[in-house]
C-alpha cells in the first residue's frame, strides 16, 4: 500500500510541478489571458500562482510539510476556478470549455484537501513530524 502512495504522489506532485513550470514558460500567454479575464496585475498573478503551484508539487512529491502545499493549492485553486473560468459569464462557444475546466479545478481542491486527512508521516516521506 505504500508503495501504491509513493506512485500517486508522485504522479499527483508532478502534476503541479508541470503546471508551475508551464505559469513560468508561457508567461505571456498566461498574463495575456489573466489580462482578458480582468485580472488586475496579471503578470503578478501568475507569477504567484506559478509559485504556489511549484510550492504544493514539492511538497506533495517529497511528502514534506504536505499541509503547506495544501494551503497553496487552496489558495491557487479559489481565486483562478472562480475568476479564470466563470463559465456563467462567457460566450456560448466557451461554456464548455470553461465548465470543464471549472470542474475540474473543484475536483483537485477536492482531492487536495483529502490530503489533510491522511495521517502524518506519510510513507516513504521526507517529513519527520507524527501528529
Amino acid at each position: 500500500m505504500s508503495f501504491a502512495f509513493l506512485i500517486g504522489r508522485i504522479v499527483v506532485g508532478a502534476y503541479y510541478l508541470y503546471n508551475g513550470a508551464n505559469h513560468f514558460l508561457k508567461f505571456s500567454q498566461l498574463a495575456a489571458y489573466a489580462k482578458s479575464k480582468g485580472v488586475s496585475a496579471p503578470e503578478i498573478a501568475v507569477a504567484g500562482s506559478g509559485l504556489l503551484l511549484l510550492l504544493a508539487g514539492v511538497t506533495i512529491l517529497l511528502g514534506f510539510e504536505p499541509r503547506i502545499g495544501v494551503a497553496a493549492l487552496v489558495l491557487f485553486f479559489v481565486p483562478v476556478t472562480f475568476l479564470m473560468h466563470n463559465f456563467w459569464a462567457v460566450a456560448a462557444e466557451q461554456k464548455m470549455m470553461e465548465t470543464i475546466q471549472f470542474s475540474k479545478n473543484l475536483a483537485l481542491l477536492g482531492s487536495a484537501l483529502m490530503f489533510l486527512k491522511i495521517p502524518r508521516p506519510w510513507p516513504l516521506s521526507w517529513d519527520r513530524k507524527k501528529k
